[in-house]
């Protein structure tokens, strides 16, 4: 919960400046996430990990789901930050830049990621009001962007969106798909088979 009293414990953000710091602490827990997965993860560790303190992280998100949240959150935007840069690289086609893309989300040291993102959707979809929040834009934040690209490219705005729908519900099955069953070669197969009729000869 966010202290609404006028003293913040540890000399932390005073309310001007909280937001700042709660983005910060995200920033630093999505790094952690990363580099060191969700294995035996908690408040206190994950605190000390990235210089502040369980009762600081409380401050800020509420709880450890509600943080779990924030940190799926933004690793998808961190993803399609990613897909927006590759995507303006000069000489690069679209098939290519989803190539990259699909790459960095099945590198090996993500998969702790991935597996958070299925977890907290699956939490949301279960009614847990903690993981609620996880749902908002889970799929329109995504749509918006991929329509976008295929509109510039010529795609009727109808068309597009269900084109974007339908690469996000692909490139998300196989990622499950690679977790559940950890068959690379096979994930990578489909993938270039679905970037094939998706895109034609690209």
């Amino acid at each position: 919960m966010v202290n609404t009293g006028g003293s913040y414990p540890e000399g932390e953000a005073a309310p001007g400046t909280d937001r700042t710091r709660r983005a910060q602490l995200v920033d630093a827990a999505v790094d952690h996430v990363m580099a060191h997965g969700i294995a035996d993860l908690s408040l206190r560790g994950l605190g000390a990990a990235i210089g502040t303190s369980h009762r600081m992280l409380i401050h800020y998100f509420g709880s450890k789901e509600q943080l779990l949240v924030e940190i799926v959150r933004t690793s998808e935007q961190r993803q399609r930050d990613l897909l927006s840069r590759l995507r303006r690289h000069p000489g690069l086609s679209p098939a290519d830049a989803a190539r990259l893309l699909w790459q960095q989300l099945t590198d090996p040291r993500l998969a702790g990621q991935e597996r958070l993102f299925f977890e907290i959707c699956g939490h949301a979809l279960r009614g847990r009001p903690e993981a609620a929040p996880v749902l908002e834009g889970l799929v329109d934040d995504w749509l918006e962007p991929l329509a976008a690209a295929e509109v510039a490219a010529g795609t009727d705005p109808a068309v597009a969106r269900n084109r974007a729908r339908l690469g996000l519900a692909t490139v998300r099955g196989l990622l499950l798909d690679l977790l559940a069953t950890g068959d690379r070669a096979g994930a990578d197969a489909a993938m270039e088979e679905f970037l094939r009729l998706y895109y034609g000869s690209n």
